[in-house]
């Protein structure tokens, strides 16, 4: 099951060092069999879902080395998140952010609470 990042959340950015997913249906598993058990799932510590939309990253802190009054633009580096959309994530619901869009459930879940991902092949 392969998401992409279709015209519904085209106009969504992600920031920073988050993730958009959305829950997958407590008896879906994935292809090569990857579940979390009914027990794992009453208590809702632990969730699985799909990964819809990515942030940039972690901001790399730049060292100013120019004056201040010098009107060059500053171009922002990041060092890229592990997940990707498509990506099937195990996470840690206590630290998601439930929102709803266009009448839908979705996680907003930072990297550091994601346990685990599993991939299709990287192309």
């Amino acid at each position: 099951m392969h998401v992409t990042s279709g015209n519904k959340f085209k106009k969504l950015i992600v920031i920073g060092d988050r993730v958009l997913i959305r829950l997958s249906k407590p008896s879906e598993r994935t292809e090569t069999g990857l579940y979390l058990p009914p027990g794992v799932q009453e208590k809702e510590k632990v969730q699985q879902g799909s990964v819809i939309k990515t942030g940039p990253g972690y901001v790399i802190p730049m060292v100013v080395d120019r004056e201040p009054w010098q009107n060059e633009e500053e171009q922002v580096k990041y060092v890229p998140l592990q997940a990707r959309e498509g990506d099937i994530a195990i996470f840690l619901l206590s630290s998601a952010t439930e929102v709803i869009y266009e009448g839908e459930k979705y996680y907003i879940v930072p990297q550091s609470a994601i346990l685990m991902l599993e991939r299709e092949e990287d192309i």
